[in-house]
């Protein structure tokens, strides 16, 4: 498959949008909410991961033409029974407050003995005129630290420490991120859907 397919990827979040496209290969067009500012927001009432991006994907593709894909994904910390989850945007109220998520975060592991198992979980949803075309799981393991470090990626990056490695997400370039994040093992999934 080497013609040109354009994909929009139902967000506005840019940092999701830039992972996303910088992971696809080339020949994809890779377009997001901000390309239709007069779309409206899908509401993420579903309780899993899987269901919200099918809700998002479904959603837009009702409305676009072309293939859609949505991501929903967050962070499972084992202590916290599963928790932030699919509130992870949103764990301190806000959403997209990635300061007071961390902060909360780190309150809530305060008062509980380490270490912190956790992983990063991705669910991806393709949809075509508003119905589901294919769905992708991706997974990351690692702990949680207490002592946030790095620069780089978003959200809870700078807590979260691949098993593996002995730097936080957020201290790892974007190529290595790109690499091993669990965005990246759902896209992987879904270059081998289209036989890439």
């Amino acid at each position: 498959m080497n013609q040109t397919t354009i994909l929009t990827i139902a967000t506005r979040n840019k940092h999701k949008a830039q992972e996303i496209a910088a992971i696809l290969p080339p020949h994809f067009v890779v377009k997001t909410l901000a390309d239709y500012p007069a779309l409206p927001e899908v509401e993420e009432t579903g309780s899993t991961f899987a269901a919200n991006a099918r809700l998002k994907a479904c959603g837009i593709a009702a409305l676009l033409p072309g293939l859609v894909l949505a991501d929903d994904s967050g962070l499972c910390v084992e202590a916290l029974s599963g928790a932030p989850g699919v509130m992870s945007a949103r764990y301190a109220g806000e959403h997209g407050n990635d300061a007071a998520n961390n902060a909360r975060l780190l309150q809530e592991l305060s008062k509980l003995p380490a270490p912190y198992a956790a992983s990063f979980r991705c669910a991806m949803c393709l949809a075509l005129a508003g119905e589901v075309k294919a769905e992708f799981e991706g997974r990351v393991n690692g702990t949680i630290t207490l002592s946030p470090t790095g620069e780089h990626g978003f959200g809870y990056d700078p807590l979260f420490v691949p098993d593996g490695y002995n730097c936080t997400m957020a201290e790892l370039p974007a190529e290595e991120k790109n690499r091993i994040s669990h965005r990246a093992d759902a896209l992987r999934q879904l270059m081998h859907y289209f036989a890439l």
